[in-house]
């Protein structure tokens, strides 16, 4: 039998379908402060809504591995088992603490693209760099300090450090980072979770004011958030990083045999892939979720690499 192409455009309202079930289903968890039944309801909503897609999909960027995660673990196959072979990186709901506290920026996402697109990122840490779109390539890199940084980043936007504004994690594992970013004059937008989220804001830059991010956070976010700025026009790099020696395990188990190596946005992601988030709180990327008595109301971005078109879509549903 053929093999079957990956048709992004024809796929591409299916995946919107995904994120929004996800966002729709934790919208009752929203500020009841329970982290995981909002998790849980956004894990069972996406992977209904994957399995009624004609796909022969694989997670490769899930919940976790298979022993720690029941569904959408890594390696999980989804979809009808018809059609395409893809991979599928995905995070049912971005944020679980900002959905329990009813905080900005929650999000679900999901990324798809032909089967060995996406990297297999273990569940470590990753360093991250990023940037928006419109600048030479590789002007700023991981082996220089946060402060060259910004000041190579200020000269190539025409501007001074203290008319740049870095996004970062706010974690005790970045005070001396922070401290300085400070001393370069830059701003710094400090996030409680939701790096992928972050990462994105530097795309729309003019919107969210936010010119870089960088920092710690989730190897497998890397890979969702390089998704998205493949879609949407921007830079950015990762290395991974290990504590132990089991976590130099699950790299080995997922492939990864150069530790040391910095991938770029399309070491990545290193074919055209289709992204869709859903709003579940208020955000600077969507809006949230509105809860009607007879109607909820979601806002989902959608995006495809090959074009680089970003549709934004409202969806009113009835409650049931």
């Amino acid at each position: 039998m053929a093999k079957k192409d990956f048709n992004d455009r024809t796929l591409s309202l299916g995946l919107a379908r995904v994120s929004e079930a996800a966002a729709i289903a934790s919208a009752e968890w929203i500020g009841r402060g329970d982290e995981k039944a909002a998790d849980q309801a956004a894990v069972n909503a996406m992977r209904e809504q994957l399995n009624r897609l004609d796909i022969k999909g694989v997670v490769v960027i899930g919940e976790g591995e298979r022993d720690e995660a029941p569904m959408l673990y890594i390696g999980e196959e989804v979809g009808s088992g018809t059609g395409p072979d893809v991979d599928i990186a995905l995070d049912p709901l971005e944020g679980t603490t900002l959905t329990a506290k009813d905080m900005p920026n929650a999000l679900t996402v999901i990324a798809m693209g032909p089967r060995g697109s996406m990297l297999h990122a273990p569940d470590v840490y990753m360093e991250k760099l990023a940037i928006g779109p419109g600048y030479p390539e590789n002007i700023v890199s991981l082996d220089q300090t946060p402060g060259e940084r910004v000041r190579l980043l200020a000269a190539a936007k025409q501007c001074t450090t203290k008319d740049i504004t870095v996004c970062v994690l706010d974690r005790p594992r970045h005070e001396a980072m922070i401290a300085e970013l400070r001393d370069t004059g830059a701003a710094i937008r400090l996030i409680t979770d939701g790096d992928v989220a972050g990462v994105i804001h530097c795309a729309e830059a003019e919107k969210t004011g936010i010119d870089m991010y960088m920092g710690l956070g989730g190897a497998p976010e890397g890979v969702l958030a390089a998704a998205a700025l493949k879609c949407m026009g921007g830079q950015m790099w990762g290395r991974l990083t290990f504590r132990n020696d089991d976590e130099k395990g699950r790299a080995a188990k997922a492939g990864i045999t150069d530790l040391d190596r910095i991938y770029s946005r399309d070491d990545m992601v290193t074919a055209d892939v289709i992204f869709a988030a859903t709003g579940v709180t208020d955000g600077s990327i969507l809006p949230g979720i509105v809860r009607e008595p007879t109607h909820l109301t979601t806002e989902t971005i959608l995006m495809r690499s090959k074009t680089g078109s970003v549709r934004r879509m409202s969806y009113r549903n009835p409650r049931h």
